[in-house]
């Protein structure tokens, strides 16, 4: 039985879906996160500006252009929230439910920014407006979450019917119904569609949505520096998700609590026995790096893509369609005549482009140049394999057998853009210029940035991601590199190889897995 995983990797420019099949990458999804679907998603943001004219400031949430908020968008519990966060993160996650916190006296609804918000703070905002030409999103930091039936609002008290509800009786019926069963410190608003519900129905999506807010925070010692999405909506993945869940999966891991969460309600409906298979990743290094995808992206994406025994495929796009040739490279198999050999290579060619037209989302006409055969049982069998791994696509799709000439054509509809991922990489040591600094001189550059973090920071556990080759030179030896760094500054410096780093990168992190800006 084949062995089916699903790593998912969410950043704050987009979401990566990565579906493994006996640890083999297959299917990729990048779902960026695109304006039109950015209304709802909750930041940690940093303050860029205070400008107080406009009574507003700019906050960086990760777009080209910082974002906008108005003193008016703080909520009048903005101070109560923001004391949340840095306990939250003060305690390292460990923070009481919020239903037993004191809240903080109501900010002022005349007052001026400057008396609540400075530049570099950290605040949780929500975006409310999209951006528009030249202008950055609209922000604020009363936050709700929305659900099927509820809208819930956090650090504040106050429950809400949608005014579509015409019924006085029925509107009367949810209030009390809300009040009852909600905990304090939770503001809701009651949807339409809750109309006629039931308490349990009311009381379980309740549930689901305060879990869902402070799951966000007992995670927060894990969130790197800001931006950082907080709390995303999983309605831009979740076409993607409703496909692949149907399948049965050893496992599921994601690097994002809020997205794990509500991954594992998704499967409780669906297949409660599977919940466990929901894993949520926490590791220093990238997950991509961690289970070896970025790996089989750059190995898999290129113009020529090797397979078994040195065989290879030359993959080219045309406007009108994709040719794929097929090349036995120095493949050469003793006692087995040319007519054999042909076969067994085009046979193991045939699981190759399967995979890759899976992997791509090649769409339109695909003409492969499968290597000359004469036999036409042999030909038959190679339709006969070519249709039996394309049978796992769930994409339409229609295979002609072999011409006369040895090509074969297929049709795929096509379900998104082309996955189309440059592996070719810029010179990381000279960017194009022609000229480095000299290598000798590397080590002195890590030493001199891990003097400052000592100086500024005066933090002790450090963690430095380099490339995998630079991480072998700082370990190498009785006595290397990096210990006599550990004497020197009297810390604990633990060093990490980082597949996807080009050779000169290096990021250092907290115990925590917060990244230090050395900027």
């Amino acid at each position: 039985m084949v062995s089916k995983d699903l790593i998912i990797d969410v950043g704050v420019s987009e979401v990566s879906l990565a579906l493994l099949e006996d640890k083999q990458l297959t299917e990729l999804n990048k779902e960026k996160r695109n304006v039109k679907f950015s209304v709802g998603d909750i930041y940690l943001g940093k303050v860029k500006k205070i400008m107080p004219g406009l009574n507003a400031a700019f906050v960086n949430v990760g777009y080209e252009r910082d974002a906008f908020l108005h003193y008016l968008d703080l909520g009048a519990q903005f101070r109560t929230q923001h004391k949340y966060y840095t306990t939250a993160v003060q305690r390292q996650g460990r923070v009481s439910p919020l239903h037993k916190i004191k809240s903080e006296d109501d900010i002022d609804k005349d007052g001026k920014i400057a008396d609540v918000l400075s530049v570099g703070q950290t605040v949780i905002v929500q975006i409310t407006k999209e951006p528009i030409s030249t202008k950055g999103p609209r922000l604020a930091s009363e936050i709700s979450l929305a659900g099927r039936n509820l809208v819930l609002m956090p650090f504040s008290d106050k429950v809400s019917i949608s005014s579509k509800i015409e019924s006085t009786e029925e509107k009367n019926r949810l209030k009390t119904l809300v009040q009852s069963i909600k905990p304090k410190n939770y503001g809701v608003i009651v949807r339409t569609v809750a109309e006629g519900k039931k308490v349990a129905v009311l009381d379980a999506e309740l549930k689901e949505l305060v879990k869902r807010w402070e799951s966000a925070f007992a995670g927060i010692k894990k969130e790197t520096k800001t931006p950082k999405l907080f709390i995303g909506e999983m309605n831009r993945t979740s076409t993607i998700l409703r496909d692949l869940l149907n399948v049965t999966f050893n496992s599921i891991h994601v690097n994002d609590a809020a997205l794990a969460e509500e991954i594992r309600n998704y499967i409780r409906e669906i297949a409660p026995e599977k919940e466990k298979i929901v894993k949520l990743y926490s590791g220093t290094i990238p997950i991509f790096d961690h289970f070896g995808i970025n790996k089989q992206i750059k190995a898999l994406f290129g113009k020529t893509v090797s397979f078994k025994h040195g065989a290879y495929l030359i993959i080219e796009h045309t406007e009108a369609l994709h040719v794929i040739d097929v090349n036995s490279g120095n493949r050469a198999r003793s006692g087995n005549d040319q007519e054999a050999n042909a076969l067994e290579v085009n046979m193991e060619a045939a699981g190759e482009i399967a995979r890759q037209l899976r992997l791509r989302d090649m769409g339109g006409i695909i003409v492969v140049d499968f290597i000359d055969m004469q036999s036409s049982e042999n030909k038959q069998l190679l339709f006969d394999k070519m249709k039996e791994v394309m049978s796992n696509d769930r994409t339409k799709h229609n295979i002609l057998p072999l011409s006369k000439f040895g090509l074969m054509q297929i049709t795929r509809q096509r379900v998104r853009p082309e996955m189309n991922i440059i592996t070719d990489e810029k010179c990381p040591a000279c960017q194009g210029t022609g000229q480095i600094r000299p290598a000798i001189l590397f080590d002195d550059q890590l030493e001199s940035a891990l003097s400052m973090i000592v100086d500024k920071i005066k933090t002790r556990k450090l963690i430095l991601n380099v490339h995998p080759f630079v991480a072998a030179y700082l370990k190498k030896g009785l006595m290397p590199v990096y210990r006599k760094w550990n004497l020197k500054f009297r810390i604990l410096l633990k060093v990490q190889a980082v597949e996807s780093y080009h050779m000169l990168e290096y990021h250092f992190y907290d115990r925590f897995g917060n990244e230090i800006d050395l900027a």
